[in-house]
């Protein structure tokens, strides 16, 4: 289950959630980090990532294209800014508008803690820039989205269902 710490992305906070996962620290650190593993569980509930790719470097690039249960597609794209295998991840993304401009950039960065053989998670997610007044939505539906993108993670990594 997931705790929601904060709720609004536009704090210097920005929205901060921590859960527990049943898997070991290792094993959730790699779902976030294998572009193979991130397709499965990332996004909200019914969502699919036909296209999933990171380089799980300082520098490396993310971009990913999530399909929702409507058949529409939202493309995001980002760079990974630090990499602590395997205790925190920390990457900005922005959402791609209808005319593949960034929306927004988002600052996330990720802890695992081990908890005698399951994860802490602790994920903090920060708005860095607002470039489009349609951005309005997805920054509203930020908890929610990300509530449910942890549950499927959670699911993902205890070698539950794949999503």
């Amino acid at each position: 289950m997931n705790t929601i710490l904060s709720t609004d992305p536009k704090t210097d906070e920005g929205l901060v959630i921590s859960c527990l996962i049943d898997a070991p620290r290792a094993a959730v650190f790699a779902a976030w980090t294998n572009s193979d593993y991130l397709a499965k569980w990332w996004g909200p509930t019914g969502f699919t990532n036909p296209v999933c790719q990171i380089d799980p470097t300082p520098g490396g690039a993310i971009y990913i294209e999530m399909c929702g249960p409507d058949g529409t597609i939202y493309p995001m794209n980002g760079a990974v800014l630090e990499v602590q295998t395997p205790s925190r991840f920390g990457f900005a993304s922005s959402a791609l508008g209808s005319d593949g401009q960034p929306m927004f950039t988002v600052h996330t960065t990720v802890d695992f803690d081990e908890k005698s053989g399951k994860t802490e998670l602790l994920m903090r997610a920060r708005l860095l820039e607002i470039f489009s007044d349609n951005a309005s939505a997805a920054l509203e539906g930020m908890p929610v989205g990300w509530s449910q993108t942890l549950d499927r993670l959670a699911a993902f990594a205890a070698g539950g269902d794949e999503c």
